[in-house]
C-alpha cells in the first residue's frame, strides 16, 4: 500500500498515516498499535546477550521501545510502554530473557523506556525521524533518557557506586547503541519515503 504525500500532514508520526475514517475506528487503530508496540518490545527483549560482570544484558528491548515511540508518537508510545511494564510486573514473562516482576536490578531501564518513548515520540512529531541526522539525534536523546533512569536505579538496586553503575550499566552498551541508532537512521527515514513524505 502506498500513500500520497498529501496524506502526510505536518506533525504526523508514521502511525498517523494509517487510515481511520471515523473517531471509533481511530480508537480501534490506536488500541491495536499500543498493543502491538508492547508485544514488539516483549519479543525484542528476548534477543538478549549477557554482558560479563554486568547484571544487565544487551537486548533488543530498548531499540524496540524507541522505534515504538518514534512510530506511534508520545501518547501512544507512552501507553504502549506502560502496558509493557505493567503486564511484565503483573507476571507476563516478556522482560529480557523471559523475566517478569519488578525485583530485578535492570527494572530502572524499563521505567526509563516509558519516558524515552514519550520523548522520542514528541521529537518525531517535530520531524525528528525524517532524516538520518535528525533520527540519530532523536535516538540519542531517547537512549540518554533511558540511561538517566536506568543507571541510578541499578546503582541503588545492586548497591553499586556511581562509577560502578556507569561501568556496568552504561559503558558496555555504547557500541550496541551506536549500531541501533544506525539501524534507526536507515529504517525511519526510509519508511517516510515509502509513504510519500519528502521532508
Amino acid at each position: 500500500m502506498s500513500f500520497s504525500a498529501s496524506t502526510v500532514r505536518p506533525g504526523a508520526v508514521l502511525a498517523d498515516v494509517l487510515p481511520a475514517s471515523s473517531a471509533g475506528r481511530a480508537r480501534v487503530r490506536d488500541t491495536v498499535l499500543v498493543l502491538g508496540g508492547a508485544a514488539l518490545t516483549g519479543v525484542a527483549a528476548q534477543i538478549a546477550v549477557p554482558v560479563p560482570g554486568s547484571p544487565v544484558p544487551v537486548t533488543g528491548q530498548t531499540f524496540a521501545a524507541l522505534l515504538v515511540g518514534a512510530s506511534l508518537g508520545a501518547r501512544r508510545g507512552l501507553l504502549s510502554m506502560a502496558l509493557y511494564a505493567v503486564a511484565g510486573v503483573a507476571g507476563m514473562p516478556w522482560f529480557s530473557e523471559g523475566a517478569s516482576g519488578a525485583a530485578m536490578p535492570s527494572f530502572g531501564y524499563i521505567l526509563g523506556m516509558l519516558l524515552a518513548a514519550t520523548v522520542v515520540g514528541a521529537l518525531a512529531r517535530r520531524g525528528g525521524d525524517r532524516g538520518m541526522l535528525r533520527t540519530a539525534g532523536t535516538m540519542a536523546a531517547g537512549m540518554a533518557v533511558t540511561y538517566a533512569v536506568g543507571v541510578p536505579y541499578l546503582a541503588v538496586a545492586a548497591d553499586l557506586t556511581a562509577g560502578e553503575a556507569i561501568a556496568d550499566g552504561l559503558v558496555p552498551f555504547l557500541v550496541g547503541d551506536a549500531l541501533k541508532a544506525a539501524l534507526a537512521m536507515g529504517a525511519l527515514p526510509a519508511a517516510w519515503k515509502l509513504v510519500g513524505d519528502k521532508s
